[in-house]
C-alpha cells in the first residue's frame, strides 16, 4: 500500500464518518430517535479501521464534538463548546474507539459484541449522577434504570450503522484494493 493509497484510504473512511454523522443530526428533528444515531458505530468503524490509530481517535473525537455544537444551537439557538457531563461523554467514546480497535476480524458477530460493549460503556459513564438525580449510589442507579430506553435507542443504532458503516466498507474493499492494508494485500 503506497502513501497516496493510504492517503485516499483515510479519506474515504474520513467520508463515510461524515456521512454517517449526518444522521446524528436527525435527532433534532425526531426526538423519537433520541440515541439511534451513528454515533456509537462510528466510534467502533474508526477505532477499527484508521491504520493510525490516533487518527480514529481524532476523526471520531472530533466529530462527535462539531455535532454535538451544531446541536446544541439547534437545540438552543447559542453556541456551546462544551457542557456539563461531556467529559464522561467524550471519555465513553474515546473507550469506544479502545473497543473497536480491539476488532481484529471484522464479522457481523464481533461488530455486535463491540457494539454490545459499546453501550455499556455509555451507559456506565454518561449516566453517572449530575445535575438530575443525587450524588449517591441510589442516584446513580436511578438514572441508570431511566437511562435504558435511551441505551436500547444506541443498541439499534450501534447495530444498524454499525452493519451499514462496516458492511460497506467491507464490500468496498473487495472491489477497490486501494481500501486494503497491507496486510490484506499479502492475503
Amino acid at each position: 500500500m503506497t502513501s497516496k493509497d493510504n492517503t485516499t484510504r483515510n479519506i474515504v473512511l474520513i467520508l463515510m464518518i461524515v456521512i454517517a454523522a449526518a444522521f446524528r443530526l436527525l435527532a433534532f428533528e425526531y426526538k423519537e430517535l433520541s440515541n439511534f444515531n451513528p454515533v456509537g458505530a462510528i466510534a467502533i468503524f474508526g477505532g477499527a479501521y484508521f491504520t493510525s490509530k490516533w487518527k480514529g481517535y481524532l476523526t471520531v473525537l472530533l466529530t462527535l464534538f462539531t455535532t454535538d455544537i451544531i446541536l446544541g444551537y439547534l437545540y438552543f439557538s447559542k453556541l456551546t463548546l462544551w457542557y456539563s457531563g461531556a467529559e464522561w461523554t467524550y471519555l465513553a467514546f474515546g473507550l469506544m474507539v479502545l473497543v473497536g480497535t480491539l476488532v481484529k476480524k471484522v464479522n457481523v458477530l464481533n461488530v455486535v459484541l463491540a457494539s454490545v460493549v459499546s453501550v455499556l460503556i455509555h451507559w456506565l459513564l454518561t449516566d453517572l449522577p449530575g445535575t438530575l438525580y443525587p450524588h449517591t449510589l441510589a442516584g446513580y442507579g436511578t438514572s441508570l434504570v431511566n437511562a435504558i430506553p435511551f441505551e436500547y435507542n444506541m443498541v439499534y443504532g450501534n447495530l444498524v450503522f454499525g452493519i451499514l458503516m462496516f458492511g460497506g466498507f467491507e464490500l468496498a474493499k473487495t472491489k477497490y484494493t486501494f481500501l486494503r492494508t497491507k496486510k490484506q494485500l499479502a492475503l
